[in-house]
């Protein structure tokens, strides 16, 4: 009885830690956007939101300011969308060779070297796209048709870095999809491709759609990279091969202290930051209800 009691005392006190956890995590939210929120009111105070949502010119510190948001929302589509042409294959192959192919002792020894690419500092990912894969491998080797930055070299950069992302929680999707499953489908003549395909990868299909949208989140609120290797100028991006401005790329450049306190080329920060927010907030909840449409339970 005595040691029934000292391990309920034990529970209880994990209990509320973990729902302290659970409290400070809703306050820091709560907190962000109160944060984001204030000045994003005084800023659209003096700037109409149907102006700064469809304008399609970005220009807060010239004569004519201009607050039309399209051209950073424009760049920052771009390299979301490369990076995902590039992380997508390359993380659901690294997946299924880690969960369906690759021995137990091969596997601790790859997936490791794999997650190391998720701890390289950002700003390392930023000048290697700009002085390698930009000025050599674009230019110099290719031959392409680009200047000195280019949303392209950022959003490949970026790709690879979400890579382990979308690798690792994959294969732990798969991984955890039961042998009876595999082995049932062996029985009736498939081989270990199909079994893959057509069997594992289905039923983990919540976890890879959560893998990916996570991967989506990381590329969207990605800073270091686009600031170094996309370019500093904000407009329509038509082309890959062209440089342009993301939302990210634009905090990041404006954030360095050249603007006065409580201006409105400052309180722009605010409300770039608290769009991206909420489109953050969008995929999130998108991936919430494919991850409940797609959940398979064993």
């Amino acid at each position: 009885a005595q040691f029934q009691g000292k391990k309920r005392y034990g529970e209880a006190v994990i209990l509320g830690v973990l729902r302290l956890a659970a409290i400070l995590t809703v306050i820091t939210t709560i907190g962000i956007v109160f944060a984001l929120l204030i000045p994003s009111l005084g800023f659209f105070r003096e700037v109409p939101l149907t102006n700064f949502l469809f304008g399609d010119r970005w220009a807060p510190r010239f004569a004519d300011d201009s607050f039309g948001v399209l051209p950073l929302i424009s760049a920052t589509a771009w390299t979301t969308a490369i990076a995902l042409v590039v992380a997508v294959p390359l993380g659901l192959g690294a997946a299924v060779l880690l969960s369906e192919y690759a021995k137990p002792g091969v596997r601790k020894v790859l997936k490791p070297i794999l997650e190391i690419l998720a701890g390289v500092p950002t700003v390392v990912y930023g000048y290697f796209a700009l002085t390698f894969v930009q000025a050599t491998v674009f230019r110099e080797w290719l031959n392409l048709e680009t200047g000195a930055f280019s949303v392209l070299a950022a959003g490949v950069v970026m790709g690879v870095m979400i890579v382990p992302t979308i690798a690792s929680i994959s294969e732990d999707a798969m991984s955890a999809v039961p042998s009876a499953l595999r082995q049932g489908s062996a029985a009736l003549g498939a081989n270990r491709m199909q079994t893959s395909i057509r069997v594992v990868f289905p039923a983990a299909l919540s976890g890879i759609v959560a893998a990916i949208v996570l991967g989506v989140s990381r590329a969207i609120g990605e800073t270091m990279i686009v600031a170094l290797a996309a370019g500093n100028q904000a407009r329509i991006v038509n082309n890959p091969l062209e440089q342009g401005q993301t939302m990210t790329g634009f905090i990041a450049n404006a954030a360095l202290g050249d603007s006065r306190v409580g201006s409105l080329e400052y309180d722009t920060l605010f409300a770039v930051g608290l769009l991206l927010f909420l489109i953050t907030l969008l995929v999130n909840f998108i991936s919430i209800r494919l991850v409940r449409k797609f959940r398979e339970e064993y």
